[in-house]
């Protein structure tokens, strides 16, 4: 039989909110999805182009002699 039935993991799931309880999951939950857009944040930010700077030259008076 294995490890794939329904019933098997509705067990599980019993046993994980019996550990852990409800609250700490949903921490643990939106702690997992902050990291997430923080990471496709950060490719995002990765994948788009720089722009360009350019110098300005800035024109001093020349000292008059």
């Amino acid at each position: 039989m294995g490890f794939s039935s329904i019933t098997h993991w509705l067990i599980v799931l019993l046993i994980v909110f019996l550990i852990f309880g409800t609250g700490k999951l949903r921490n643990i939950g939106s702690d997992l999805g902050a990291a997430v857009k923080s990471f496709k944040d950060a490719v995002k930010d990765e994948n788009k182009p720089k722009a360009r700077t350019t110098r300005r030259r800035v024109l001093r008076p020349r000292a008059k002699k």
